[in-house]
């Protein structure tokens, strides 16, 4: 098949993965003064998700998650990679993993990681060893957004090759630059884009073109966080405008959403309960919607739950590869879903598993478990009635919580211990005892 009719039957594939990304914090889920303009325009044009959820409240699992299919437990990602000290090629997402890129790669598609990696520090988990023809990015958790470098998990690399400092401006647009460019050098075949944008994320850097669309904000911290959501937005509205001048727009899957839920400062994710690194609504469920002219109707709202994990099996499946020939995928081809040939929801029941247990919750039908280390205790919540979650139903219904805690540890039997663990106990801890504290301040001396 040459590529001039690949490029009719298959289509290219953009994921643009935000990063700390709260539920309000664009305009297609309510936000009002973050602006978002082209997110909401493409959005309309798509299937917003209003259940879509994440399968882990944090960034490196989540993105392990994501790019595998599969749930990150089942090869013990359960944590960021140690902070202290250089890790070896045993921590991250294995090479038996078989990511995304390598599934579409056998497809005839042309692929690019470009941005944020954060599933392996060691040289030989980068990019390159799974399945990316090409790589523009850095290979830890944070950095500045100025592209200076700090040590070789905060240096931009091209491919396996430092970028010079000065050749880049600011990093949100250097992505979407980059991400251009492989699509010009690439319109004549099929291509896939993983495109993990690390704004909203910490460090709060801006340029004054965005900060000038926020200067509406009067609380400095979020004025400048929303400047950088902007520059995402600015970015995808550049990308989408390339793809209707080269005419590839129609048959481009465009899929949208965030590593996890909104940052515990500056981040809106209203109405959900909570934010990153909890496993209430808030942590989990995120912005979330997919675009695909040729094939989904536009201006929909699916109210069903889905995965990330839904997205490898949707993605191949769209290339024209069966799904089934993956069995090690979690997810489900949502694709039949979302065009109404099957009228069922694709999930029953959802899982999540932090630092190995530490925390863990199980969404089935409308109830939600949560053993919550926060909290100290085991929740269940009726999704359906109390999407806020703030009435536990533990004690009243007992029953259900032994079905649903019956169902975690089947599906727990099949994952394995992590393979390293991060500090995240320990902050959970340290934030619930913060939290409690400016609690107690606002009581009268007396009652405290």
């Amino acid at each position: 098949m040459g590529n001039s009719q690949k490029q009719k039957v298959q289509p290219n594939i953009i994921v643009i993965l935000t990063d700390d990304l709260g539920w309000a914090d664009v305009g297609f889920n309510g936000a009002t003064d973050i602006p978002t303009p082209n997110l909401d325009s493409l959005a309309k044009e798509g299937v917003i998700f209003e259940n879509g959820y994440v399968s882990h409240p944090y960034c490196s699992p989540s993105r392990a998650g994501l790019l595998t299919g599969r749930y990150q437990a089942r090869f013990g990602h359960d944590c960021n990679m140690p902070y202290d000290g250089e890790n070896d090629a045993s921590v991250g997402t294995p090479l038996k993993e078989k990511m995304i890129s390598e599934a579409l790669k056998e497809q005839g598609y042309a692929t690019a990681a470009i941005g944020k990696w954060h599933v392996g520090d060691h040289t030989d988990l980068h990019p390159p060893k799974q399945g990316f023809d090409h790589w523009f990015g850095f290979a830890g958790g944070a950095m500045n957004f100025w592209g200076t470098p700090n040590d070789p998990l905060r240096t931009i690399y091209r491919n396996n090759e430092p970028v010079d400092p000065t050749e880049l401006s600011y990093l949100t647009d250097d992505f979407t630059e980059e991400a251009m460019t492989f699509i010009k050098k690439q319109q004549n075949n099929s291509f896939f884009i993983y495109l993990a944008y690390d704004a909203p994320h910490a460090p709060d850097h801006a340029t004054p073109q965005y900060l000038k669309e926020t200067e509406h904000i009067e609380y400095g911290g979020r004025s400048v966080y929303a400047a950088m959501v902007n520059g995402v937005d600015f970015g995808v509205g550049k990308l989408v405008q390339l793809l209707k001048d080269l005419e590839l727009y129609d048959n481009t899957i465009l899929v949208f959403l965030s590593d996890n839920g909104g940052r515990a400062v500056h981040a809106d994710n209203r109405p959900n309960r909570g934010h990153k690194g909890m496993l209430f609504e808030g942590g989990i469920k995120v912005p979330f919607f997919m675009v695909w002219p040729e094939k989904l109707k536009g201006n929909q709202r699916y109210t069903n739950m889905v995965s990330a994990l839904d997205l490898y099996p949707t993605l191949i499946e769209a290339a024209g590869k069966k799904s089934a020939t993956e069995p090690q995928l979690d997810g489900v081809n949502l694709t039949p879903f979302l065009t109404k040939e099957k009228e069922e929801a694709p999930h029953q029941t959802l899982y999540w598993r932090s630092v190995g247990g530490f925390e863990y919750a199980v969404r089935h039908l409308d109830y939600k478990l949560y053993k919550s280390a926060y909290k100290d205790k085991t929740m269940l919540f009726n999704l359906k009635e109390d999407v806020l979650e703030r009435y536990d139903l533990a004690e009243e219904h007992p029953e259900i919580v032994a079905e649903l805690e019956k169902l975690y540890t089947a599906w727990d039997a099949k994952n394995i211990p992590p393979g390293w663990v991060d500090p995240h106990p320990e902050n959970v801890i340290k934030e619930e005892e913060k939290l409690q504290a400016t609690r107690r301040k606002s009581l009268h001396p007396k009652k405290r």
